[in-house]
């Protein structure tokens, strides 16, 4: 069936029932060569003003046509929820006008179009606005700019901008003949009928279609497998460690003195040198023809000097006997007196610019002098060959020095006051930084072991690439392994030493490595994932333990072919096999469902 709803009066002396007008609705009723079997009723709120009347006609033969007429739009007012529900049902609207009236025109712009909006509510109902009638006042302008009968009638562009307010279609109809009915108005009544026709039979055919499916035996659904627990990774702390390391002055190998020798600051070699080319020319890590550049040779001449002696206070905590510490005199006393400063903020990654200058202003109280210690600061952190401006000083210059300069000192003699003896070679170190990034190790550098008073140190139970890796990551904050294996043994390596933060990289690395691996490739591998999760529960890496689990329930169809899968503990094999993908249930469902199309003998589209 066709449900139209039409609303509003195309009589130019408004509703009257003596009216000898025709109805709009009811000529292209009895017209239209389309209609047969025309039944009428009326539904009226009082006595001779009816609220709509009701055609019931049939359209294509045995298409049934139901339309509402309403000539008055009171209807929305008295009655909102009929006429709401007109519209609901409603497969198309027609909303008809007197073109001489344009108080009721105005009236239906004002006040009931906003309601059709509403009541509409982005519904894709098809809309007719029919401007009926011939103006009185003189041949009908369609000129936008025309104004001289806009007072007593409603011209064309009034219309055109209605439709386009409510995405409607526009006609105009002069007179109801059979051409402006039949032609004109059924024409495009007649298409928007084809059309929705066109859209319920379209519907009704998706409905029986999915009717069909459900009374179909269904494939059994495969859910997606459980989420793996997340590793999150843990925040840098190497400038922290770095700057502790100066609080606590361990394994400080040099003393700064002023020329009273009143006063002591410890510092390191290792770390100054790594941010500064004057005291790697001061400790002769670097010759004044390697500086290339003679401010930088100049400033450590007239600043520092490196003297030796029995005059100087005893040697700073910390340094082993074999290894003699520096004694640096500061020969200019206001440096001196601001230089716990600048090694805070030195050790900090250079902390900040603006606060070191901050901290100098309130310690001096003297412009000049002010200026004259940064000045030298920046000279000790200049680049040789480059000018010397505050923007080198900048936090993110010192801490990208940090990450280059103490990696030139990875692994290398210069400087170097431990050495590691493993696997019959020997590896250099700087027990400073071992200690700043190691609390093993600084518990083993510090306290009562023989390794305090040692040179020569010996280490076990580790292979001398796998400690290499783990030194490079604490010169450099930074590690790349090459494999899973190689992970797992720096993983090793790392939960020895109590490095947490490698650990936790090294558990990524290896999680990582395996997500990306495709099954055809991990069903081929001679890698033993069983053997990876000993390790990591044996060297208590939790996290790595139970994601591995995970990995081998949600990969339970790859696993359990392997001859490693035995090697699992009775509790590891319960938690696979509660936790596998895809589930025991699943597994019977869909071989119920084989059994089903096989004994139906149909094919199946799915398998």
């Amino acid at each position: 069936s066709v449900n139209i709803v039409a609303f509003g009066n195309e009589r130019d002396d408004g509703f009257s029932e003596d009216s000898q007008q025709p109805s709009l609705i009811r000529s292209y009723l009895g017209r239209s060569a389309l209609i047969s079997q025309i039944d009428s009723s009326l539904s009226a709120s009082h006595v001779g003003n009816p609220v709509f009347t009701e055609y019931q006609a049939c359209v294509f033969g045995n298409v049934r046509l139901v339309v509402h007429d309403c000539p008055v739009w009171d209807i929305f007012d008295s009655d909102w929820y009929t006429s709401r529900s007109l519209i609901g049902g409603a497969d198309i609207i027609v909303i008809k006008y007197s073109v001489n009236d344009k108080t009721s025109f105005q009236e239906l712009k004002d006040s009931y179009v906003p309601m059709i909006k509403k009541a509409l509510n982005h519904c894709s109902v098809p809309v007719i606005i029919s401007a009926i009638g011939a103006r009185k006042n003189g041949v009908p302008c369609t000129c936008p700019l025309c104004t001289s009968d806009r007072r007593s009638c409603v011209t064309t562009s009034e219309g055109v901008q209605l439709a386009k307010e409510l995405g409607a279609t526009y006609l105009e109809l002069h007179t109801l003949n059979d051409f402006y009915i039949q032609k004109y108005f059924g024409g495009v009544l007649e298409y928007f009928m084809i059309q929705s026709l066109n859209q319920k039979s379209s519907e009704k055919m998706k409905k029986r279609k999915k009717m069909q499916k459900c009374h179909r035996v269904q494939p059994p659904q495969l859910e997606q497998p459980e989420k793996m627990p997340i590793l999150k990774g843990e925040a840098s702390h190497y400038d922290a460690d770095l700057h502790n390391l100066l609080c606590c002055c361990q394994c400080a190998d040099v003393a700064f003195y002023p020329e009273d020798l009143s006063t002591v600051v410890e510092a390191h070699k290792i770390i100054l040198c790594s941010v500064s080319h004057l005291f790697m020319l001061l400790f002769e890590v670097k010759s004044p023809a390697d500086t290339h550049d003679a401010s930088i040779v100049r400033m450590a001449q007239s600043l520092f000097a490196v003297e030796a002696g029995a005059a100087f206070p005893p040697a700073p905590r910390g340094i082993p006997p074999c290894v003699p510490p520096v004694r640096v005199v500061v020969k200019d006393s206001v440096f001196c007196s601001c230089l716990p400063d600048i090694l805070h903020f030195i050790y900090s990654g250079a902390f900040q610019w603006e606060r070191l200058e901050e901290d100098i202003k309130k310690k001096l109280k003297d412009p000049e002098k002010t200026e004259h210690v940064l000045e030298k600061v920046k000279c000790i952190l200049k680049t040789p060959g480059k000018l010397n401006t505050i923007k080198d000083c900048r936090s993110h210059q010192i801490k990208r020095l940090y990450n280059t300069s103490l990696r030139l000192f990875f692994n290398t003699p210069v400087l170097a006051d431990v050495i590691f003896k493993i696997q019959g070679a020997t590896v250099p170190a700087h027990r400073a930084v071992l200690v700043a990034r190691c609390e093993v190790m600084a518990a083993m550098f510090n306290g009562n072991y023989l390794e305090a008073n040692s040179i020569l140190v010996p280490v076990y139970g580790v292979s001398k690439d796998t400690f290499l890796s783990f030194l490079e990551y604490l010169y450099t904050d930074s590690c790349c392994p090459a494999s899973i294996l190689q992970a797992m043994s720096l993983l090793i390596c790392a939960e020895m030493y109590q490095v947490m933060r490698l650990q936790h990289i090294c558990e990524l690395y290896i999680i990582t490595q395996l997500q990306s691996m495709p099954s055809r490739e991990l069903a081929s591998t001679s890698l033993s994932i069983v053997s990876l999760l000993k390790k990591a529960k044996f060297h208590n890496s939790d996290c790595l333990s139970t994601w591995l689990l995970h990995f081998i329930a949600t990969n339970y169809l790859i696993f359990s072919q392997k001859p490693e899968f035995q090697d699992l503990s009775v509790e590891e094999r319960n938690f696979v096999e509660m936790h596998r993908w895809p589930s025991n249930l699943y597994l019977k469902q869909l071989a119920d469902y084989r059994n089903y199309v096989h004994s139906q003998k149909c094919h199946c589209t799915v398998m």
